[in-house]
């Protein structure tokens, strides 16, 4: 790939040759040698894969809507430059979970030609505080079960019930949202950081030391930072003052412009570096479809309102925009440089999600990039070196084209 920016680790190199050999970047120079296979990237811009750890669906299709819907989803992200993903479900019961993890795995373990890699389940789960659930559906709330509670199921819809199906599907499970102030919610998270689930604390009333102490038991995450938590008070810093003091905790920010002011998204980011910043779209299924449109979240319905996914009543379910966009407002209203975004978009993400291998343009590393024209529109995606996405020739990438 010729003729663009290439932003790597050690920075931005203009007019620069990628070369991929094999699905892997095996060089990033000014003056790489020429073959017959060049492609001219039209002196836009090369950076790694968006990588989005929070979104539910996009273009009609809700992760929960069973089946192949989470394959699905995977093939529609590239369009937007999104190389890799966290599929995110709301609170549901232990059937539609297990189901749901069951999908994840299987695109986990054969992923499809042209589309996004699947990193694992984001569960913004079932023990979550009430008053604070946002578009969850309160009727599947439950407390963490106790310590010595089997993790039977005999049907019943229980918090046993739930954690049973993750046991079940634990190679599935990456990230579990949970608010630390439940009863019971300490040993929880210490149980799943045990086993090796990275907890995110979210949907929380919880307060300073509260959350503190969740983050002292394995914490390392914070859900859509400053929503659905206590306002940062001078006097009572809650959740919010919390993970954004703890070195250890990276803050996932859902990057629209509508959840998190800019400015204040920019104070996070100089407060944590970008290191502790992760962007994500926390998109809803109506993501890309006109205003107006309606979809489901989990078994609810929700419609695409003027500035975010929405149930009946009003209530935010989600957002509408996608990892392009996230990037393109980093840089052209919050400020950042195209390089300082590429690690809010990527770098920081993919270490979120454990994958040290992503979100770098490095040799050696997997070939997953977006190429970008000079408005940071996405020409074209790729994923291990394979082309998923190329706007030039009408969008998705088929099989045959993948393989040639």
């Amino acid at each position: 790939l010729r003729g663009a920016t290439v932003v790597g680790p050690d920075g931005p190199v203009e007019r620069a040759a990628l070369v991929i050999d094999d699905g892997l970047i095996s060089e990033i120079a000014s003056d790489a040698k020429a073959s017959g296979h060049d492609l001219d990237c039209g002196g836009g811009w090369i950076v790694p894969g968006f990588i989005d750890t929070h979104i539910h669906g996009v273009q009609g299709l809700d992760v929960l809507d069973g089946g192949e819907a989470v394959a699905r989803v995977a093939a529609l992200l590239p369009r937007f430059g999104v190389t890799a993903f966290q599929p995110t479900s709301v609170a549901c019961g232990p059937a539609d979970l297990s189901a749901f993890l069951a999908a994840v795995a299987t695109a986990m373990a054969a992923p499809a030609d042209a589309a996004a890699r699947v990193l694992g389940a984001h569960l913004e789960s079932n023990f979550i505080n009430p008053a604070y659930k946002g578009a969850q559906p309160d009727r599947c709330l439950r407390l963490p079960p106790a310590p010595a509670e089997p993790l039977v199921s005999d049907g019943a819809f229980t918090g046993a019930a739930i954690l049973a199906a993750i046991d079940t599907h634990r190679a599935a499970v990456h990230t579990v949202t949970l608010a630390p102030e439940l009863p019971g919610a300490l040993d929880l998270v210490a149980r799943l950081a045990g086993r090796g689930h990275r907890v995110s604390l979210g949907h929380s009333a919880a307060t300073f030391e509260q959350a503190q102490a969740a983050i002292a038991a394995g914490a390392c995450r914070a859900t859509h930072l400053f929503n659905r938590m206590p306002p940062l008070s001078h006097r009572a810093p809650g959740l919010a003052g919390a993970v954004l003091a703890a070195e250890g905790v990276t803050c996932e920010v859902v990057g629209d412009g509508h959840h998190v002011h800019p400015a204040m998204l920019g104070l996070a980011i100089r407060m944590k570096g970008h290191g502790g910043i992760a962007a994500s779209t926390d998109a809803s299924a109506v993501a890309g479809l006109p205003a107006g449109s309606t979809a489901r979240l989990g078994d609810q319905t929700i419609r695409a309102g003027a500035s975010c996914a929405e149930l009946a009543d009003g209530t935010i379910a989600g957002s509408l925009t996608t990892m392009d966009a996230v990037f393109r407002l980093l840089v052209r209203v919050v400020g950042l440089t195209v390089a300082d975004a590429v690690h809010l978009t990527a770098t920081t993400p993919a270490a979120c999600a454990g994958r040290s291998d992503l979100g770098r343009l490095a040799v050696g590393h997997p070939a997953d990039l977006v190429v970008l024209d000079r408005d940071l529109r996405v020409l074209q995606t790729w994923v291990a070196g394979r082309l998923a996405w190329n706007s030039a020739a009408g969008g998705a990438v088929s099989p045959a084209e993948v393989q040639r």
